[in-house]
């Protein structure tokens, strides 16, 4: 059961291209790979695995769309052992559409269908360095009336390559968002 939301990309101006936020399908799993790569911040799957997301994890996943092109992506499951939760897996906004919310946007819109389907939490990692990511998932929390908690997931040493340690944050419990665009 997928939903599609429109706004406008930059509020009230009537030049503005149309955004919608909707499901993703497997033929946008090529510019979920493309915009992850450009972002120079995400760890890059590979392009296999944007395909299988787009097919496997369309329900829990969205895309905006401007002028007909993914201009953004939030992909995400539920989680096995606690269905009460879905987990946040990667949100990216194309460089030319940065700036404009449409991270807050995506977020607002999947999880205002994940609510009705019994979504309670949402959960998330994201490494000390990646500040954007904080601010954008406090604002979500904000939004949304829900605590935040963080604590810490995967130490440093625990990973096989160079990587920062991450944190999990969990917003919840989620009802309705406080106000809601689009």
């Amino acid at each position: 059961m997928s939903g599609k939301h429109s706004m406008r990309a930059n509020g009230d101006n009537e030049s503005a291209a149309q955004v919608v936020i909707e499901s993703p399908s497997r033929d946008d799993g090529a510019a979920l790979w493309r915009i992850a790569r450009d972002s120079q911040k995400l760890d890059l799957n590979s392009s296999y695995a944007y395909l299988l997301w787009c097919h496997d994890f369309a329900d829990t996943s969205v895309v905006a769309r401007v002028g007909g092109n993914v201009a953004g992506f939030v992909i995400g499951y539920r989680r096995p052992g606690a269905p009460e939760a879905a987990l946040v897996w990667q949100v990216a906004v194309d460089d030319a559409q940065r700036g404009r919310g449409l991270a807050g946007k995506m977020l607002d819109a999947l999880f205002g269908r994940l609510v009705r389907q019994g979504v309670r939490y949402l959960d998330t990692t994201i490494t000390p360095d990646n500040e954007a990511s904080h601010r954008l998932f406090e604002s979500f929390a904000k939004r949304w009336n829900a605590s935040l908690e963080r604590s810490e997931i995967f130490a440093a040493d625990q990973f096989p390559d160079e990587h920062e340690p991450e944190e999990l944050f969990r917003i919840g419990p989620l009802v309705r968002p406080q106000s809601h665009s689009g």
